[in-house]
């Protein structure tokens, strides 16, 4: 966990006394468990709204919950990966892993060095995430395409197709979306290929089957489409737009820090956005809207991190620094738009 430690140096040490960085440091079991109890609840009553009303709104409405929450196993998941969720590493790794990663086709075991060096590279051309934001600020019309393919399930597609290749071995594993080829993984035998994709693709098909059983003993096997549905199409728009807040538009750009070697202060390369209800239920569930304060402070758990930047602010870090702060989502899309 060198890594992480490492980029504690990007604080600036005089912000905080040693006993607030010690508190808002400390970890959370009670707080863990909130988390992943509330989402899983949240998931929970939107099945149940769906079962009880069925019907356009009540599917609209649940699938749309779901989506946002099915987000947010992805964070939580992420604040797993930093080991930041719980206090011990084995809580982390197994919930992070069974509960958060595989319900929502991830891997937490292939994430966590994935995002590591996405943390110690961001801002230069070395950072494994970088795809996701270099096609940004764009025009009007690419940025309709864009969503227009999250909204009619192409991207679900491109998705789907992406990460069974990924499982398979073939191309090496990212979030960003680039399809970088693994060497010599076309020499493999075919039990070799399939032996890679049952312990990457395994655990994801057993919560899928587990989660299907549940529904199906309900008597609502049919919820389990909502589930898909959800990850297809409001998950992708989620994504998309909490990908872009973070750390699209920002002063440096793929083409201004080409050659860059020393990591940039993330006040340069990463925007925190104020979130209402409303964005707090769908594109930033759990704190992750404060993104400058994780790149500063990364082993800050996510309930700590509205009161790091309340610290922040009130200690004039961001007029000092100039950082990255939206006052809603909005803004930010307004500002991902090239002028005419």
């Amino acid at each position: 966990m060198s890594e992480i430690v490492a980029s504690h140096s990007k604080f600036p040490a005089d912000t905080l006394s040693k006993n607030e960085l010690r508190g808002l440091l400390k970890t959370s079991d009670a707080q863990g468990w909130l988390a992943l109890g509330t989402t899983w609840g949240l998931i929970a009553g939107a099945f149940a709204l769906a079962a009880v009303f069925p019907g356009p709104v009540s599917w609209l409405i649940s699938g749309m919950v779901i989506g946002g929450r099915q987000l947010a196993l992805g964070i939580l998941m992420h604040d797993c990966a930093h080991r930041s969720l719980f206090r011990t590493r084995a809580l982390n790794d197994w919930v992070g892993a069974w509960l958060c990663a595989s319900p929502t086709w991830q891997d937490l075991s292939r994430y966590r060095p994935h995002h590591l060096r996405h943390h110690t590279a961001a801002g230069t051309e070395r950072d494994p995430d970088l795809a996701l934001v270099s096609a940004y600020p764009a025009t009007r019309e690419s940025l309709f395409r864009k969503f227009l393919r999250d909204i009619t399930g192409i991207s679900f597609l491109r998705r789907v197709v992406g990460l069974l290749i990924m499982d398979a071995g073939y191309i090496e594993y990212t979030v960003a979306g680039e399809n970088k080829p693994v060497a010599d993984a076309g020499k493999r035998s075919v039990s070799q290929v399939l032996a890679t994709l049952l312990r990457n693709f395994g655990p994801v098909v057993m919560t899928q089957l587990v989660l299907f059983a549940m529904l199906r003993q309900l008597g609502h096997a049919e919820l389990f489409l909502l589930w898909v549905g959800a990850w297809a199409i409001p998950f992708s728009v989620f994504v998309r737009i909490r990908s872009i807040a973070e750390h699209a538009g920002t002063e440096l750009t793929p083409a201004e820090h080409a050659g860059t070697e020393l990591t940039p202060e993330p006040a340069r390369h990463t925007r925190t956005t104020l979130a209402n209800w409303a964005a707090r239920l769908t594109v930033a569930p759990h704190h992750v809207n404060f993104h400058l304060e994780h790149h500063l402070l990364i082993l800050v758990p996510q309930h700590n991190l509205p009161r790091l930047h309340r610290l922040l602010r009130e200690r004039g870090y961001y007029t000092r620094t100039r950082g990255y702060l939206a006052r809603g989502y909005i803004e930010v899309l307004r500002a991902m738009i090239k002028p005419a």
